[in-house]
């Protein structure tokens, strides 16, 4: 992902100098690197502090960088299946010095695999892959920046996309049950109510899809996407090849921005749908020069004054605002 200082922040799941398997494989690293390509390596996990970071990072609003590791951590409750550690939440600064947040001991969840989110009351949301009370399918969890964590759901068997944010406020994502238990569309509200709101295979012969693995996003038009492993109406595979869906749950259209945050003169883009005939944009207030790329991109320039705060577009039909607020780094 690519900070508010225009680096790029990422993980290896293997590598480095230290062992963290029976294989031998080194524990994982976490690394920067500029868009001219010099990398610079910020941590090599050793274990002890989390091993085989295997999703992605975030960057939370005090600038700092968040992220889970599938191994590691101070727990030994994972030993009997081979793991060293159940796994951990970090935080690492943009210059490298990590501190480790939570470790996982199975009770609550083990082997986190989704990028975690921060949600619109400031914590982090996440879901594991093992462990909970219902014989290791899995929890949905929150945390606090501060490392204190909430199990919300048990028995989640959640996708491997993680969760978003829906301009509604509550969390959407994909389990691997459901009613016909092919999988299904879930909503939670941010205190860990779940509710499923669509479950695949309904139909026989799944023309709708099964397996939704990866997730959901939230289109600017409202709209969440995704994909499932099997389903639909190709008969080339066993059972089937997999679809591509849209879901609407009735929220309206907003913008985001790419990035997510940047210093004063950064060029960003802001995508949305029927931005032709723009006419403003401002950036927590502070108006902006603009420029429109295409009906669904404009490209607009950080102003001198802005603060971190929503980004909003006045278009004919109405003012579009973002779904979450722009970092205005210093």
């Amino acid at each position: 992902m690519q900070g508010t200082d225009g680096n790029f922040y990422g993980v290896t799941v293997i590598g480095g100098t230290y062992i963290c398997s029976i294989d031998e494989v080194g524990c994982g690293t976490l690394f920067k690197i500029t868009p001219g390509g010099t990398l610079t390596t910020l941590h090599e996990f050793d274990g002890s502090d989390g091993g085989n970071p295997g999703a992605g990072l975030v960057q939370g609003s005090d600038g700092n960088f968040y992220g889970t590791t599938e191994t590691g951590g101070t727990s030994s409750n994972c030993a009997v299946l081979d793991w060293v550690g159940c796994g951990n939440v970090f935080r690492i600064t943009p210059t490298g010095a990590l501190t480790n947040l939570y470790s996982f001991d199975w009770t609550d969840g083990a082997a986190p695999q989704t990028t975690l989110l921060q949600a619109s009351d400031g914590n982090f949301y996440g879901a594991t892959s093992n462990g909970g009370e219902c014989n290791g399918e899995g929890t949905i969890f929150k945390i606090t920046p501060s490392g204190t964590l909430t199990t919300l759901v048990n028995c989640a068997e959640a996708g491997s996309g993680g969760l978003v944010q829906g301009t509604d406020g509550n969390l959407y994502g994909t389990d691997l049950s459901g009613a016909y238990g092919q999988g299904a569309i879930f909503k939670m509200t941010l205190n860990g109510t779940l509710t499923d709101i669509y479950s695949f295979c309904s139909q026989s012969g799944c023309p709708d899809g099964s397996g939704p693995f990866t997730g959901v996003v939230q289109d600017t038009n409202g709209s969440f996407y995704g994909t499932t492993l099997q389903g639909g109406t190709g008969s080339a595979c066993l059972d089937g090849c997999g679809t591509i869906f849209s879901l609407s749950v009735g929220l309206g259209p907003f913008v985001k921005t790419q990035p997510p945050g940047g210093k004063v003169g950064a060029a960003v883009k802001i995508l949305g749908t029927n931005l032709t005939s723009a006419s403003s944009v401002t950036f927590n207030g502070t108006p902006a020069t603009f420029t429109v790329e295409a009906s669904s991109v404009i490209k607009a320039t950080v102003p001198a004054g802005a603060t971190t705060g929503t980004v909003q577009v006045v278009t004919p039909s109405g003012t579009l605002s973002s779904n979450v607020p722009f970092r205005v780094a210093p």
